[in-house]
């Protein structure tokens, strides 16, 4: 959510006559209980007061659009956001802004629906969603089921849901072929909203929710909305992930990450620090790749806690970097005594893209070819120098070998 870090993009993007769709990552502040009130009183410093308000994302908004955003979406990448709040951030927004609003959220904690039926309601312009055979749980909700609140709304829809149906039957395929990846292990029932008859008490759920949504009655919202998930066979809510308040991505990443060191029992104490690690830290939205740094830097003072260290006896590179500056502003100043603990200084150093040069592009000797040979190539060169050498090199060596 620093605006500095996009000016160059949206420069670039609106100069070569793209759509600058500018992103304010919706994230919440920490929840500390009541015996961690209790216990920073006694010691007499207080907690902070909350940072992610709507105005904080609404001064986001509105940067961006200063800068020339063509649109701005809400990007709740946790799908922590409940109706209740999308239904006031999108009354927020498109009181204040020019551009149109976008909506994007997830099903993981089980607000995804309602609060993207909640948006339309309060008059977003767009919304995010996934084709039937990919939407709910950890992706977002299925277009289907939003084509039909629209349509019992009367709100117009410039899609085709025909192409939509045939896209559909090809993905259950391709869904079907990587089952083996497939973490939900789930498949919704069949259904096509142009033929398909929806049984007239589930049909009910949808007038009611539509019902709850302009009331701004979240928990019926949520009930309605829940019933209609359950009914076409979508995941159940993930409430470890609405229990932890952080992304499905970050918790799975910090399961896998202990699994592979044979510590899995210290999950609960890895996930207890996650909110001191993301305050000292600045208290950085959880989305990638932030979520993944504070994640595990928590597992790492886990073990830390464990073997009787210190916290932050094992700072990896990522997040020293971000306590550094070189990630952008944080939210909340990093006190200046951690930075240098952790850095080895007290002064905030944004990353300085003056001194960078281009990864060195070699010739393979065996056929006098460079390793990257296109603009693709390149760029991947780029953004990923060792993953990227090592594939290239094995194509082209592929690619010569009789």
């Amino acid at each position: 959510n620093d605006v500095e870090n996009i000016k160059s993009t949206v420069k670039y993007v609106k100069r070569f006559g793209g759509i600058a769709d500018c992103a304010v990552c919706y994230t919440i502040d920490p929840y500390h209980s009541a015996v961690e009130r209790i216990v920073a009183a006694l010691h007499g410093h207080s907690l902070h007061k909350p940072v992610f308000t709507n105005e904080y994302f609404l001064d986001k908004a509105l940067q961006m659009e200063a800068l020339g955003a063509d649109m701005i979406t809400i990007k709740d990448m946790s799908g922590l956001i409940p109706p209740g709040r999308s239904a006031e951030m999108v009354r927020l927004f498109k009181k204040h802004l020019k551009v149109p609003v976008d909506f994007h959220t997830h099903c993981t904690p089980g607000y995804g629906l309602a609060s993207v039926l909640a948006a339309i309601v309060n008059g977003v312009d767009i919304v995010d969603t996934n084709i039937w055979y990919f939407a709910g749980g950890t992706a977002a909700p299925a277009i289907e089921l939003v084509y039909v609140f629209c349509k019992k709304m009367g709100i117009e829809l410039d899609i085709n849901m025909e192409a939509i149906a045939k896209i559909n039957a090809h993905l259950l395929d391709i869904r079907k072929d990587l089952s083996a990846f497939d973490m939900a292990k789930q498949l919704p029932k069949p259904f096509n909203p142009l033929t398909d008859r929806i049984p007239t008490e589930i049909d009910r759920f949808f007038n009611d929710a539509i019902d709850a949504a302009r009331k701004d009655k979240e928990e019926d919202l949520l009930i309605f909305c829940h019933a209609i998930e359950e009914y076409f066979g979508f995941p159940e809510p993930n409430e470890l992930v609405k229990k932890a308040q952080i992304p499905g991505g970050m918790y799975t990443n910090m399961v896998a990450q202990l699994k592979q060191l044979g510590q899995l029992d210290l999950l609960e104490k890895a996930m207890s620090l996650i909110p001191q690690v993301r305050m000292d830290a600045g208290l950085p939205p959880l989305v990638t790749p932030t979520s993944q740094i504070i994640g595990a830097q928590a597992v790492s003072c886990a073990l830390d806690h464990l073997k009787g260290r210190p916290m932050y006896s094992n700072p990896s590179n990522q997040f020293i970097a971000l306590v550094k500056g070189e990630y952008g502003k944080t939210p909340v100043p990093v006190d200046p005594e951690f930075r240098l603990k952790i850095t080895g200084s007290r002064d905030e150093v944004p990353y300085d893209p003056s001194d960078y040069e281009m990864q060195e592009n070699p010739v393979i000797e065996e056929n006098g070819v460079q390793l990257a040979e296109n603009e693709k190539e390149v760029l991947l060169l780029e953004l990923f120098p060792m993953m990227a050498h090592n594939f290239l090199s094995k194509k082209k060596q592929a690619h010569t070998t009789p």
